[in-house]
């Protein structure tokens, strides 16, 4: 059974907004590696010497964060992405608009259970599952996590993965797809209204994804990617409530879009939000940070200056429980025996860490945070 939650890890949570940090030269370490006491390894655990060689990191000057929104560096605009991203927020704008006037309630809550499945698709399969393999599931498992992931409407698994590796072997470097120091709007979705840098496509390139190319699963979702999209993204959510509640078609479709750019933005937050703002008490040198907010909405992603300095913990955060709705159902899908060898690191580990890197702010292994910061301490019991 859990206990309560500790006021000096609340003091933690709602602490260090825009604490400054300098990436250093040559920090872009084997983010992938298990720690020396796992007997477990992976493909994405593989090292060479040659990984490296030929990209020359470059020092991330400081910026402060006021600076971060339009910051993009290295242009050259997709013109029908922009459009199309510009006019699905719009869109949003107006589907807010009706779903108050008409009070479309059914529709929305419909939608809402909908994202919420679809969350797990992306969080716990394409994320924590394919990208790092820090568990394993079974096949019924990996059928409902890619079933979730194509209702999210991104792009196919394999190039979701290989990006997302990408991302954490040169994290916030022009290698980066999503590159956090060009700013806060290019790391949201700006970078996709631009072309890829040549550094993300070259090192793209030599990105293992055997792993991924073996899994049947992925196969089927590679190959039946459009129609599966069409199917689970838009047409699903839309007939559902039209056939059921006989609500009206139009208005069916407007909601659906607007859950549909809701999470697209939840997972933009943990490239954008979550690299500037929050603290740091894993590892002050980089720039995913604990942003508690991000969290909330993205099933348990926020907590990203752990993920970045623990990569391969199922949990994608020190605890399981709190605000990781992905951890809490994939210790349930592994009560049950779907999910199994979940990998996670030991607390000698994370306090050797915390306090070799970390910025101060850990719950229990950092310094006292000062309760004049605004800190809200809350105080809950788990039974």
């Amino acid at each position: 059974m859990f206990s309560v939650f500790h006021e000096d890890y609340m003091k933690h949570l709602f602490s260090g907004i825009n604490k400054k940090r300098v990436r250093t030269k040559n920090e872009v370490r084997n983010i992938f590696q298990m720690p020396p006491d796992s007997p477990e390894t992976t493909i994405l655990e593989k090292k060479t010497e040659n990984d490296n060689l030929d990209f020359k990191e470059k020092e991330a000057p400081k910026k402060h964060w006021k600076n971060l929104w339009c910051l993009f560096g290295y242009q050259d605009i997709k013109w029908f992405n922009t459009f199309l991203i510009a006019f699905i927020h719009l869109y949003l704008l107006y589907g807010f608009y009706m779903a108050i006037k008409r009070r479309l309630y059914i529709i929305i809550l419909w939608n809402f259970a909908y994202a919420q499945f679809a969350a797990f698709g992306i969080t716990g399969g394409a994320h924590r599952l394919y990208t790092h393999r820090s568990y394993k599931a079974n096949l019924p498992l990996r059928i409902i996590l890619m079933i979730g992931y194509t209702a999210v409407g991104m792009n196919p698994i394999f190039e979701w993965v290989r990006d997302h590796r990408v991302h954490h072997k040169f994290s916030d470097t022009d290698a980066d797809p999503h590159n956090a120091s060009r700013g806060f709007f290019f790391s949201h979705c700006g970078w996709l209204m631009m072309k890829k840098h040549p550094e993300v496509i070259k090192q793209g390139k030599k990105i293992d994804m055997t792993d991924i190319l073996e899994d049947p699963v992925v196969q089927f979702h590679q190959k039946y990617y459009y129609p599966l999209t069409l199917i689970l993204c838009y047409v699903f959510p839309t007939v559902v409530p039209w056939y059921f509640w006989s609500c009206d078609l139009f208005d069916c479709f407007t909601i659906s879009i607007c859950r549909w750019v809701l999470s697209l933005n939840a997972v933009w937050a943990v490239n954008s939000a979550a690299h500037i703002w929050g603290n740091r008490p894993y590892d002050k040198n980089i720039y995913p940070a604990e942003n508690i907010l991000v969290a909330l909405w993205s099933y348990g992603e926020g907590w990203h200056n752990y993920h970045h300095t623990f990569p391969w913990d199922y949990k994608a955060a020190e605890l399981s429980w709190f605000l990781n709705t992905t951890g809490i159902l994939l210790n349930m899908f592994a009560a049950i025996g779907w999910a199994y060898d979940l990998k996670t690191p030991t607390k000698e580990l994370i306090e050797k860490i915390v306090k070799k890197s970390g910025d101060g702010s850990h719950y229990k292994w950092g310094e006292e945070v000062p309760e004049s910061e605004g800190v809200r301490l809350i105080r809950k019991k788990i039974t």
